[in-house]
């Protein structure tokens, strides 16, 4: 009973129960925020030997800093943010590139529309996006996201997979809501081209 109670608690409860030293409270959060954690890691980190030791980080951090929640967002937002910062943190260190600069500025964000043969479909509208992912579409998505900057993966990540408003995302990456959805579409406009350009009408 005492175990249901916890995994029914609000943001609030949770926390207060985590430190008043309730460590059932800290698995509850750790399960409800995990899912949340692994998508931001891998679509920012690539080793997979450093994928774990990034999430015990970003949990140790979490623990710490607890007292310190203001409960001005979601606790999975303000754990995604440090998630976000722990592996940007990380790609500073290796020097590896989160953004690819060089890509030309775009003004007016746009759906993306990708031919399929004699089918046009919206990549990522609400109508379609369960269809993309969960069908004979998903593995080509798949492969091609994984082949975009860290932060593009993640932007498509968190708005398309994990449904992440836009306020959210932005709390998590400290990102300018206009920079943001720049951003977002631009990382559309780059995966609807490589996969425009690398699959034939048989393929797709």
């Amino acid at each position: 009973m005492r175990t249901q109670s916890v995994n029914n608690s609000s943001d609030k409860q949770l926390v207060e129960q985590v430190l008043s030293g309730h460590a059932a409270a800290f698995k509850t959060i750790i399960k409800n925020t995990e899912g949340l954690v692994a998508q931001i890691i891998f679509r920012m980190v690539s080793n997979g030997r450093d994928r774990k030791d990034l999430a015990q980080d970003v949990y140790l951090k979490a623990f710490k800093d607890l007292r310190n929640f203001k409960f001005e967002a979601k606790l999975s937002t303000w754990i995604g943010q440090i998630t976000y910062n722990t592996c940007l943190n990380y790609l500073q260190k290796k020097k590896l590139v989160l953004l690819d600069t060089l890509q030309t500025d775009i003004d007016e964000p746009e759906d993306a529309i990708i031919a399929l043969g004699d089918r046009q479909v919206d990549v990522f509208q609400n109508d379609t996006h369960r269809y993309l992912w969960e069908n004979e579409l998903s593995n080509i998505l798949t492969v091609e996201i994984d082949k975009l900057t860290p932060m593009y993966r993640t932007l498509i990540t968190l708005y398309h997979h994990e449904q992440m408003s836009y306020d959210e995302i932005a709390e998590i990456t400290q990102l300018p809501e206009g920079t943001l959805k720049n951003y977002l579409f631009r990382a559309r406009k780059t995966l609807k081209e490589n996969i425009l350009l690398h699959y034939t009408r048989e393929e797709l």
